[in-house]
């Protein structure tokens, strides 16, 4: 493909669905919930979800990773001994590698108490059941861009899409021109090089 930076790591890995995963021990249940997530907001929505669908538990321990780099993250015990839960759930995230992932344990408490060392193994173990439920998929990280251009450019343009494997969406051709485009990363410098080039067409970032 034209213009690929291939210094630029812009693929990572997550998982495509939501998937589940159970582990017991001396009666106490561990349900782990695993989804692919994008936003902060998407996290705390279905935690609260998940908290009232599950509001008889005793705990609902959670970790989350965001971000293509994996730079944002999260780990969250819910009452239990700390670093007992929510750190070994974001190890199982780790140690595959995955990004764009929550990862919540709901547990049922069996009477019995299990000692942080069972703690830890629970949640690891109900961790990595729910994903090797999941089915681990490639995801590309992409900047959005509005094009502005006028009707004489659209070959012009239309080229640069197809040359750079670019998707078009939300496209009004009028005399005045415009297309929102997915950009990855690799190709960023690439296309804003185009862009630049083409007299009376610009790049206008997205989001």
């Amino acid at each position: 493909m034209d213009g690929l930076d291939n210094s630029i790591q812009d693929t990572y890995k997550s998982i495509s669905a939501p998937s589940k995963g159970l582990f017991k021990d001396n009666g106490s249940r561990f349900i782990a919930h695993a989804y692919p997530v994008e936003t902060e907001d998407e996290i705390k929505e279905i935690v609260a979800s998940l908290k009232k669908e599950y509001h008889d538990a005793r705990h609902h321990c959670y970790a989350w990773r965001l971000g293509y780099r994996g730079e944002r993250f999260r780990a969250n015990d819910d009452g239990e001994p700390s670093g007992s839960s929510g750190r070994p759930i974001l190890g199982q995230i780790d140690s595959r590698g995955l990004s764009d992932i929550l990862v919540v344990v709901v547990r049922y408490f069996g009477g019995i108490k299990l000692g942080i060392p069972g703690l830890i193994r629970a949640y690891r173990t109900s961790t990595e059941d729910a994903l090797c439920n999941a089915e681990i998929i490639e995801k590309t990280a992409s900047r959005r861009y509005r094009l502005h251009f006028g009707y004489m450019n659209m070959n012009n343009v239309m080229k640069m899409v197809k040359d750079l494997g670019l998707t078009p969406a939300g496209q009004d051709f009028g005399m005045e021109c415009s297309m929102e485009v997915s950009v990855r990363l690799s190709l960023d410098a690439e296309f804003l090089k185009r862009t630049e080039d083409m007299e009376g067409c610009t790049a206008e970032p997205v989001g």
